[in-house]
């Protein structure tokens, strides 16, 4: 089919709720590496990965080999049967969660959404209580838990369905809730907690679920010292820590496997998807073995665990450590963050901030840095948008408002290729008139 007919066969037989980039959007058809082409041969450079799951690059040879050796094996069996895939790479994460968090035990299904379910489960049974914290701009899914914890008005489809959640304040410096500059703020922020666990709880807690960096919020990274007093003041209350890495996790942010290990605490149950099979459906859970045995039912997952998405994240982890994208998110995630600050000082009326950790960033655009006019310039992002889809570049888009760029690239992402998407951004910024 060409594009045009994949487009229309889209509009006549998906619903219309399913949301799609661009006003004419791309009709991908294969992609290799950093790049992929659509159905007319046209060819983008990829900063977005698929919305960060094609975490090495798309079709990486010891992925793709994997898979088929895998599914020539067995490709499907169910949780209900142990098998080497699963256990194999259940070890393999064990093995990268820090000793003294006491983290070994996994329990894997299909998306982040049910990863982020099957926390919250575990996280009630261990307590016996069923309130819990999320935080404004979070992102949890689709599910009806999940859209009860979401703190994003735009991506809520439904009234909050399940009781007892509370969202906490968004730990935002560039957009402080309560208006205060940091440090002078105190952690106001994280303090905050207190009061809303006190108000509006019954005053004790199942847990906290939150993402090191914001992701569908706009890649907002917190003070430094957010989580230690947060943390802390959860567990005060008899609560559990969840960190959701689903878009964090696996090197990303650089310097370490884990996006919670930039902020010196230690979580309780860690969730995780997208990145983890490059591309292929997988997610997980995990937790301690005091925790896991909370659960007093049995449970399965159909999909989850399956053979073939295993043996993807098998050779998914495998290449990471071999290419030890922790460093490599570190310094190349510098040096993208250098072109894109670069890009602000050019750009000084509109960029109102670059923010971010590794290879996870983003720049928001605003009416008038300059004078102080922070309001979210909806109408700029879309024209830079759509010029540097046409220079042939895909980055992806976020915040609460809509005007963040986010810039996430497969992490087998070469210096030159991150030099080539810089400066497509900026000829699309100089295009859509920014200054």
């Amino acid at each position: 089919m060409t594009a045009d007919e994949i487009r229309e066969k889209a509009r006549r037989y998906l619903m219309p709720s399913v949301i799609q980039y661009y006003q004419e959007p791309v009709a991908v058809e294969s992609a290799s590496g950093l790049r992929v082409r659509d159905a007319d041969g046209k060819e983008y450079l990829d900063f977005f990965g698929g919305i960060l799951t094609v975490s090495l690059a798309h079709g990486e040879p010891n992925v793709v080999n994997a898979v088929k050796v895998q599914i020539d094996r067995l490709s499907h069996i169910s949780t209900l049967y142990p098998n080497e895939p699963i256990v194999a790479v259940a070890e393999l994460l064990a093995g990268m969660m820090p000793a003294e968090t006491g983290i070994s035990q996994s329990f894997f299904v299909s998306s982040g959404t049910e990863a982020d379910e099957m926390a919250v489960m575990l996280a009630m049974s261990k307590t016996g209580r069923n309130e819990l914290i999320a935080l404004r701009n979070g992102y949890s899914g689709r599910s009806a838990l999940a859209q009860s914890l979401m703190g994003h008005s735009n991506w809520r489809v439904l009234p909050q369905q399940i009781a007892g959640i509370k969202h906490a304040a968004q730990p935002d410096c560039y957009r402080c809730p309560f208006g205060l500059t940091y440090p002078n703020c105190e952690l106001r922020c994280a303090k905050d907690i207190e009061s809303l666990i006190q108000y509006t709880t019954t005053g004790e807690i199942a847990g906290f679920l939150a993402e090191p960096v914001q992701g569908v919020g706009g890649f907002v990274v917190p003070p430094k010292e957010y989580f230690e007093v947060a943390v802390g003041i959860v567990r005060k209350y008899g609560g559990l820590f969840i960190a959701d890495e689903v878009q964090t996790g696996f090197g990303r942010t650089g310097e370490h496997w884990w996006g919670w290990q930039h902020y010196g605490v230690k979580p309780d149950i860690v969730t995780m998807a997208k990145g983890i099979a490059n591309g292929l459906p997988a997610a997980n859970c995990m937790t301690t073995p005091e925790i896991a045995k909370a659960l007093p039912r049995q449970t399965l997952s159909t999909f989850g665990g399956s053979p073939v998405p295993m043996a993807a994240a098998r050779a998914t982890i495998e290449s990471m450590q071999a290419h030890d994208v922790r460093t490599r998110n570190k310094e190349l995630g510098a040096h993208l963050r250098d072109g894109l600050l670069a890009l602000q000082a050019k750009y000084p009326h509109h960029i109102g901030q670059v923010r971010g950790l590794g290879l996870m960033l983003a720049i928001e655009l605003v009416d008038d840095e300059l004078v102080g006019n922070r309001t979210p310039n909806t109408a700029i992002t879309a024209k830079v948008f759509e010029a540097a889809k046409r220079r042939g570049l895909l980055i992806g888009k976020g915040g609460r408002w809509g005007n963040v760029f986010r810039i996430a690239p497969p992490m087998l992402i070469s210096q030159a290729e991150l030099d080539e998407g810089l400066r497509i951004l900026d000829a699309s910024l100089a295009e859509a008139g920014a200054h």
